[in-house]
């Protein structure tokens, strides 16, 4: 098992980094193979926010300032934004309808 470079003393630390120190190393290197390519791939890619059932979808809408300033304020009472705030709105009138 290597020494971590934290616990190295100053001679074994540059003898373990030397090759860093070398010009064009990437002319050493070489093609990823499909293990490493899903690794650089999984590594690579944003994290962003779990997808809940189709994913979302980011939508504009207009409405009169009053209902908005309440919904604002309903949402901070209930802790949550004003898009789970509306989406749960339209749950419940999409549940009546049914």
């Amino acid at each position: 098992m290597k020494k971590k470079y934290t616990k190295m003393i100053t001679r074994e630390l540059a003898a373990a980094t030397r090759q860093f120190d070398e010009e064009n190393i990437v002319d050493k290197s070489r093609p990823l193979n499909e293990a490493e390519r899903a690794q650089w791939r999984k590594a690579k890619a944003k994290i962003g926010r779990p997808k809940i059932g189709k994913g979302v979808q980011v939508v504009s809408l207009s409405l009169e300032k009053g209902l908005l300033e309440r919904a604002d304020k309903a949402a901070r009472k209930l802790r949550i934004s004003r898009a789970k705030l509306v989406s749960r709105g339209l749950e419940s009138v999409l549940a009546e309808l049914q």
